[in-house]
């Protein structure tokens, strides 16, 4: 692979801006996480009972995804953006007013449906401007600065949980969703010309979705993406209950622990990057899966052991949680790459997809009657092997076209 291939395609600002709109989604999960405790107590239910708020934002994600997708190859990417993030600003108010968890867990769905527009049109404008190479770059750098947003959210919500109630952190939400929609107004610029757009029906964009479906080439990376990814869910939806509830952690030494491992994401993805001249973008796939894996594995073995030392559990963590910055941007790219002027239903398609892993995550959670650790472990396991398995059958395909 040439220096020139892999030269990105794209300047810094406009990938700055789509990071921002994607970033809604890991500051609307992390942000909130160090409060979950104290909302359990003032909706006076267990830590569990709120944080299944998590798997009601996910499925919130995973709805919204499949309708924004054929919407804007219908209309294009920009009128989505605008009523996606009036959505979110909206609901974001509705957290704030939640009087219950059951409340809190409405109004969450509806703050993911008006969130999840900026993931599924980010991934779409980069396929409209970029080339497969020049996506791949594109997804990685996002990665990096999409990063950042889970490393600071949970410390940021746990300082704003340190001077007010928990409900200034959907105060804080609902503003960040306002200067996106200022942002959506001022500076993101079409990318989906009018000739390229689809007139599609209902019925048609089932058909569609049919199609995509059935495309190998699509399929299978989405397959290895969202399962390896949900690997991540699993993480998140099991943190404040392995890390506060089980090894005693407060507010602010949760935030820290859990920006070590969103931290390993923006290194993992910047050493994706790094790795495009002496890599393929299917060996960079492997690399991550197998990083993957054997974090889950550890963490498995920690969980199986009466008080495991905390430090083992983090480094199974940090395996885990970073690897994401090798399998994410690469299995995107491969999805993505030849779906053309149906990017935004394939990648609503990838979305949900992913999102619908982290509601089933969310779910069996609350089945496994295991200790956190191994619960949590069991679960990362399940998806990382299977995402192992697909990473596998994309290699296959692979050389069969070579």
């Amino acid at each position: 692979m040439s220096q020139q291939q892999v030269k990105p395609q794209y300047s810094t600002g406009w990938i700055l801006l789509l990071a921002l709109f994607t970033s809604l989604g890991p500051l609307s999960i992390d942000m909130y996480l160090p409060a979950l405790p104290q909302m359990a107590q003032d909706f006076n239910v267990s830590t569990q009972q709120v944080a299944n708020s998590l798997p009601a934002y996910f499925f919130g994600l995973a709805i919204g995804q499949l309708i924004y997708g054929p919407i804007s190859d219908r209309i294009g990417r920009k009128k989505p953006l605008y009523f996606g993030m009036t959505l979110f600003v909206g609901a974001s108010l509705l957290c704030v007013l939640a009087d219950g968890h059951w409340s809190l867990i409405a109004a969450r769905v509806l703050q993911a449906l008006g969130g999840c527009v900026g993931v599924v049109m980010a991934r779409a404008a980069i396929r409209d401007k970029l080339d497969v190479q020049g996506s791949a770059q594109a997804f990685a750098s996002m990665m990096i600065v999409m990063g950042i947003a889970p490393v600071l959210a949970p410390t940021f919500g746990a300082w704003i949980l340190y001077f007010f109630e928990w409900h200034y952190v959907f105060i804080v939400l609902m503003l960040i969703g306002l200067f996106c929609l200022i942002c959506v107004h001022f500076f993101f610029e079409e990318t989906l010309a009018e000739e390229r757009r689809l007139n599609l029906n209902v019925t048609q964009v089932l058909q569609l979705y049919v199609v995509i479906f059935k495309d190998r080439s699509f399929y299978l990376p989405m397959l290895a993406g969202c399962l390896t990814g949900a690997a991540l869910f699993a993480y998140i939806g099991s943190a404040a209950a392995v890390l506060m509830d089980q090894y005693h952690l407060n507010e602010q030494q949760f935030a820290y622990a859990f920006g070590l491992n969103a931290l390993g994401i923006i290194f993992m993805s910047f050493l994706n990057k790094k790795l495009a001249n002496k890599l393929s973008i299917v060996q960079r796939l492997q690399l991550g899966g197998v990083n993957q894996i054997l974090g889950s594995i550890i963490i498995v073995m920690a969980g199986l052991v009466l008080n495991a030392p905390l430090w083992v559990i983090m480094i199974g963590m940090f395996l885990t949680v970073s690897g994401i910055g090798f399998t994410g941007p690469n299995a995107m790219a491969l999805a993505m790459a030849k779906q053309g002027e149906r990017a935004g239903t394939a990648s609503a398609i990838m979305g949900s997809t992913q999102f619908a892993c982290g509601l089933i995550g969310g779910i069996l959670l609350n089945f496994l009657v295991f200790n956190h650790v191994l619960n949590m472990g069991i679960l990362m396991l399940g998806f990382t092997l299977a995402g192992g398995v697909a990473i596998y059958l994309v290699k296959k395909q692979q050389q069969l076209h070579v």
